[in-house]
C-alpha cells in the first residue's frame, strides 16, 4: 500500500499537524488513517465513508470532546 497517494485535511494548518489522512483505493475500499500513525490503516466502505462526511460537513461532530 506504500504506492497509495495519502491526502491530508486542507483543514490541516501545517504539515506537521496529526490529522486523518485519505488515499483514494479504485478497486476497493477507501482507506484512511491518522498521519501520526501511518502503518495502521482502517478500511470503510465508499457508501459508509460518504454518509460519514455528510455528517462532518453538517457539523454532527462539532460538539464531540476529543480529550
Amino acid at each position: 500500500m506504500s504506492q497509495l497517494a495519502w491526502r491530508k485535511s486542507s483543514y490541516s494548518a501545517h504539515p506537521q499537524d496529526d490529522c486523518v489522512e485519505v488515499a483514494a483505493n479504485p478497486n476497493g475500499p477507501v482507506l484512511y488513517r491518522e498521519s501520526d500513525r501511518p502503518g495502521e490503516i482502517a478500511r470503510a466502505r465508499p457508501h459508509t465513508w460518504s454518509a460519514f462526511l455528510d455528517c462532518v460537513k453538517a457539523g454532527s461532530y462539532d460538539s464531540v470532546n476529543t480529550r
